[in-house]
């Protein structure tokens, strides 16, 4: 059901990585019309700057992910994540059937490891990205930032879906070890100084 802010995958030509919309989306969804013709709450959502994360979800066969942009932290005692997912993807399903999902922020290093969750590429995600099984989803290797969520609910929101869960447990990476952000902005990838 997660179709995350679903803004597909677009990079700027400048890095080397060609320039992909979303697909495979009904007529009627404003995501697939030209970006002259959108609606103007979708231009409007296109100004802001936003996080690029991979939420994934499942282990074993039954394994889902998808690039997400539209999430916030809600802070607390528990501390809450707030996503918008579509509400067709198969993370979405398999977050609901598991119970759980992992949130994994990502550096201006992962645009390539952002389209394939966003299938901007013709590959199973699990078969190029190595990935570990975990008690709430996959997790994706590498030094990140990472989240690791108890699904509390959804509910529909416009053309997705309003995902909550209670932060279980949380991995921080400090110092050098903590690379540039990438971020969305205006339908591209860009690449925000962590000392902005």
């Amino acid at each position: 059901m997660p179709h995350e802010d679903s803004d597909s995958s677009s990079v700027p030509p400048d890095h080397g990585i060609p320039e992909v919309r979303h697909t495979g989306l009904s007529p009627d969804d404003p995501f697939s019309t030209p970006l002259s013709q959108r609606r103007t709450d979708r231009q409007f959502r296109g100004r802001l700057v936003a996080p690029v994360t991979v939420w994934t979800a499942g282990s074993g066969r039954r394994r889902a992910g998808l690039t997400v942009s539209s999430l916030l932290v809600a802070e607390g005692d528990p501390a809450e994540v707030l996503g918008l997912l579509d509400p067709l993807s198969e993370l979405f399903d398999v977050a609901v059937e598991r119970g759980g999902f992992v949130v994994h922020v990502l550096d201006a290093g992962d645009q390539r490891l952002a389209g394939i969750f966003a299938g901007a590429y013709p590959v199973d995600p699990f078969e190029e990205v190595d990935t570990t099984d975990g008690e709430f989803g996959p997790v994706i290797s590498g030094v990140r930032h990472r989240l690791r969520c108890r699904l509390l609910g959804s509910e529909e929101v416009g053309f997705q879906m309003l995902v909550r869960g209670r932060i279980e447990a949380l991995e921080l990476v400090d110092g050098a070890g903590a690379g540039a952000p990438l971020v969305r902005y205006r339908g591209r990838y860009r690449k925000l100084s962590p000392d902005a």
